[in-house]
């Protein structure tokens, strides 16, 4: 079979959520720009409201899904949706999220086409997605713990799993301490689902405070424990150290703008935020645990135990009081990403796995 034909011939319909666009919105515009370079015709599924234009300068097709942001709306309107992909002729649907892996095991089966499935978070009892086994060729993983937990939790597609690492653009410079008259800062950004898994850092940021250090800290999220977060920071007496912001748009300046980043809980989702935060050369701080492919203890980050005060203060202590220290980790940061998290290595494995999709397909 001639594959450079088969390329060619790709015609990909992206299918993203509202989570896609809000904290993964750098991977679909380097996704989009790749596989322009390349020629291939992409179709875009997103929600309402999805501003492509700001989110990349190639041209794509756009359709919308579901045509309302209302409530339930997500359930109707798939028959309409396929209508109108049916006419653009797609070789393979890519589902970037596992919010949409209904939506796209239905558009398959209408169509007769193949899919692959992108997974972003380590599986559990309760997150559990419906999958074809017909038709989901490839299961994209962008981390090797997710991509091992997948295999695992869905032991019938396990030799379907791929990891496709998610590529980025990396600085040539170093962010972190880069400026000698700025006021130091610290960037958070994760979702405020539960107050008590940022309380033990907030401690620290008081001590530190109070022990001279001049910093602050931008803690970019949204979510069920803002209100308490504040009443916390309050209590604490350091809310004027602290900048709550949601996550802007585009988000990448606010993590351009910290010396320092930190992950102060483990998390069960691949982060953005935190490869962002070392293509830009930042200098990080993480707790291990869960998706943790990208924290390597004192190559790519300073590591403290979750919920360790002294950890976590010997931690920021390093970096803020040790700035060539903090330079130097940021740097390694950004040769470990340079090599593995690449753009044009993310393109073309993801076109690998559209052959291999449409070549494993019985249709």
């Amino acid at each position: 079979m001639d594959i450079s034909a088969v390329r060619t011939a790709l015609r990909p319909v992206l299918i993203a959520s509202q989570n896609t666009l809000a904290q993964q919105s750098t991977f679909l515009r380097h996704l989009l720009v790749g596989l322009a370079n390349e020629s291939i015709a992409t179709t875009l599924v997103c929600p309402p409201g999805c501003d492509v234009q700001s989110m990349t300068p190639t041209p794509v097709t756009v359709l919308t899904h579901p045509l309302v942001g209302l409530p339930l709306m997500k359930y109707f309107g798939a028959d309409w949706l396929a209508a109108q992909l049916g006419k653009l002729r797609p070789t393979v649907l890519h589902s970037l999220s596992e919010s949409r892996a209904s939506l796209t095991r239905r558009l398959a089966h209408r169509l007769d086409l193949p899919y692959i499935q992108m997974v972003n978070s380590l599986p559990t009892r309760h997150s559990r997605i419906s999958l074809s086994p017909q038709r989901c060729r490839v299961i994209a993983a962008p981390a090797q713990t997710i991509a091992a937990a997948v295999a695992k939790a869905y032991p019938r597609f396990a030799d379907r799993v791929r990891q496709i690492n998610i590529g980025g653009f990396i600085e040539e410079d170093t962010v972190c301490f880069s400026d000698p008259s700025r006021l130091p800062s610290i960037v958070l950004a994760q979702p405020l689902r539960r107050v008590s898994e940022f309380e033990s850092f907030f401690r620290v940021v008081k001590a530190l405070l109070a022990d001279g250090h001049e910093f602050m800290v931008v803690l970019m999220g949204s979510g069920p424990a803002e209100h308490g977060l504040r009443r916390l920071l309050e209590r604490l007496g350091i809310s004027p150290a602290v900048i709550i912001v949601p996550i802007l748009d585009p988000w990448r300046s606010v993590v351009a703008a910290g010396d320092i980043f930190v992950r102060p809980q483990p998390l069960h989702t691949f982060s953005m935020f935190l490869l962002e935060a070392m293509n830009l050369g930042t200098a990080v701080a993480a707790c291990r645990g869960g998706v943790d492919d990208l924290i390597i203890p004192d190559q790519t980050a300073v590591v403290f135990e979750p919920d360790d005060e002294q950890s976590i203060r010997r931690a920021l202590t390093q970096l803020l009081d040790q700035h060539d220290f903090a330079r130097k980790l940021a740097r390694t940061a950004q040769e470990h990403v340079r090599t593995r998290y690449s753009v044009s290595q993310m393109v073309s494995a993801t076109l690998k796995t559209y052959i291999e999709a449409q070549q494993r397909h019985p249709g």
